[in-house]
């Protein structure tokens, strides 16, 4: 048994006339091709993130102590 729930969407003008050409297209309903949709969307969106691997390198050391104002002070003079 097939359950389906009957609802009312409000699309865009020029969205729904691409929707009706592409259901044409591809010779299926407009809602077959709106749930199809909705179900990789909403697929998508349920696997997790994977952590992306950041760079790292190694940059030789501290010039100054963040914390020492004065030391910073000193620093940008030098560089300037």
């Amino acid at each position: 048994m097939l359950n389906h729930m009957k609802t009312t969407l409000n699309i865009d003008d020029r969205v729904m006339v691409r929707l009706k050409q592409e259901a044409a297209r591809r010779r299926c309903t407009m809602s077959e091709l709106v749930e199809g949709a909705l179900r990789t969307v909403l697929e998508r969106k349920a696997q997790p993130r994977q952590a992306v691997k950041l760079p790292s390198f190694h940059s030789g050391g501290h010039l100054v102590d963040v914390a020492d104002r004065e030391a910073l002070y000193e620093a940008m003079k030098e560089e300037e």
